[in-house]
């Protein structure tokens, strides 16, 4: 990375060369739920039950059509815009864009399909990501992506019973 810097009493420009970067992260798991079952909890955990990966409410407000915003509203008009509902076909098919947890130059494609596989569901997760993306969210999003699919097969699971 280089850096020009300039200064005047009135204004100071910074210039930064970054490298941008992509990439694609897809994951899946096998949830002992029926489809739609799978599909409401796939929301609940992109809404009000999303939770970090040490079990912390990590809510976020959804709205499920398309045009929606997917942000977390953390109260006072304050909080932050992660991104918009592009696809949406339940029980089926749910696909969101934007920055996401990039508040740097980025842009990201989110995708969860469902297809029934038995008795049950199988739910593909596909991220795409490009733009100037820090090292700790390529290392960490994998694991959080994992987290979030897990969640949701708990859920699903815990109200199919």
């Amino acid at each position: 990375m280089s850096r020009t810097t300039t200064t005047s009493p009135a204004a100071s420009t910074s210039v930064n060369s970054e490298q941008i970067s992509s990439m694609k992260i897809q994951k899946e798991i096998f949830i002992e739920a029926p489809i739609d079952i799978a599909f409401e909890y796939v929301l609940e955990q992109l809404g009000p039950e999303s939770q970090m990966e040490d079990g912390k409410p990590f809510a976020f407000k959804l709205e499920a059509w398309p045009g929606g915003r997917w942000f977390r509203d953390l109260g006072n008009n304050t909080g932050h815009l992660w991104g918009h509902v592009q696809v949406i076909k339940p029980p089926k098919l749910i696909e969101l864009s934007g920055p996401m947890m990039m508040s740097y130059a980025a842009t990201n494609h989110l995708q969860y399909r469902l297809e029934p596989e038995g008795k049950g569901t199988r739910l593909k997760l596909t991220h795409q990501a490009i733009g100037m993306i820090t090292t700790p969210l390529r290392e960490g999003m994998p694991k959080g992506f994992q987290s979030w699919l897990e969640r949701v097969r708990q859920l699903a699971e815990n109200r199919k019973r």
